[in-house]
């Protein structure tokens, strides 16, 4: 691959926060700042509280079956990794699944510049590393069911609510979690975890 390519999509994570550049230091993964945790959080709270509104007055019945299918699963497999050791692919499954759902939420609320905002701006991807970083407390049984019978009840205020609650469940244990590791912490775990790639691959 040509080095424009390369450049420009460095430029593109550097925009998205993702990366920082630093003058005979050269570029590397952006580590976030309690602040940084914070806004994004915000932001995904606005996003996603709209997103659960429009769903609830859009939605066909269809789609609220989906919704309310798709909480159901995110509920077992979350409550499976809590019972398992730590498996880097499981959780990566566990994860996927849950950005699923949450996306599903936001293409049946039939806002598509919504959906790619939240798409965009790598809300739903940065919350899960936050959340595989920081978060040790389990999700309580039935979490995603209890959110999916409040967007399907067709009560915009209520689906609001409900998806609010949700997103800022667990942020004081994340946001203090992350905000106690300094940089050379994060530099820190990204070796040891390159080390141990090598060492599964070795």
């Amino acid at each position: 691959m040509s080095v424009v390519p390369v450049t420009d999509a460095l430029k593109r994570l550097e925009e998205d926060g993702l990366l920082e550049t630093r003058a005979r230091a050269g570029t590397r993964v952006r580590v976030p700042t309690q602040s940084d945790i914070r806004e994004l959080y915000e932001l995904r709270e606005a996003l996603e509280t709209q997103s659960a509104r429009l769903f609830a007055e859009r939605a066909t019945s269809q789609q609220r079956a989906e919704v309310r299918r798709l909480a159901s699963e995110v509920d077992v497999l979350f409550s499976r990794l809590a019972t398992t050791k730590e498996d880097p692919a499981f959780r990566f499954t566990v994860h996927s699944h849950h950005m699923h759902f949450h996306l599903c939420v936001a293409e049946h609320a039939d806002s598509t510049l919504l959906k790619q905002m939240i798409e965009r701006k790598n809300v739903l991807i940065m919350n899960w590393l936050f959340d595989v970083t920081a978060r040790r407390t389990h999700l309580p049984p039935g979490f995603h069911a209890r959110l999916a019978a409040a967007l399907v009840s067709g009560d915009p205020e209520k689906a609001g609510a409900a998806m609010r609650a949700h997103v800022r469940y667990g942020f004081a244990e994340i946001s203090g979690r992350l905000g106690s590791l300094e940089a050379s912490e994060w530099r820190e775990r990204g070796r040891q975890k390159t080390g141990d790639r090598r060492q599964n691959t070795g």
